[in-house]
């Protein structure tokens, strides 16, 4: 099996799968990028996808389809993509190990590009088990 740029919970592919069954039969998955914003410097960028790019990255699990922008890439390497649903709100979150801080409100992060020498020793280290 490939490495995977990023995985997702069951809660993330039932909500990607609800997303793209009510956006008409163009809508093919969503695609997950960042840009600079909000107060800690980077945001989270979640838009439907209507047209695969063979630039992106994919991870699929039961069905859901989730395409990463490149260049967004070596900051998701290793994040797991989830959904929640609290009193408050509800939402895609993102556990990743490139996150340095966030803000306050939870809407922006600082994000540090991922040590791949690192992540390489994880893979063999998780090869050897």
């Amino acid at each position: 099996m490939g490495f995977s740029v990023m995985t997702m919970t069951d809660a993330a592919a039932t909500r990607v799968n609800q997303i793209v069954s009510n956006s008409g039969q163009d809508a093919k998955g969503i695609r997950v990028g960042i840009k600079k914003g909000g107060c800690a410097g980077m945001e989270y960028t979640i838009d439907l996808v209507t047209e695969a790019s063979a630039k992106d990255d994919m991870i699929e699990r039961d069905g859901a389809r989730v395409w990463i922008e490149p260049s967004a890439v070596l900051y998701l390497l290793g994040t797991q993509m989830d959904f929640e649903t609290t009193k408050m709100r509800s939402g895609f979150i993102f556990v990743n190990p490139n996150q340095t801080s966030a803000c306050g409100c939870g809407e922006s992060v600082e994000l540090k590009p991922a040590e791949l020498a690192e992540l390489a020793k994880q893979r063999e280290a998780d090869a050897r088990v």
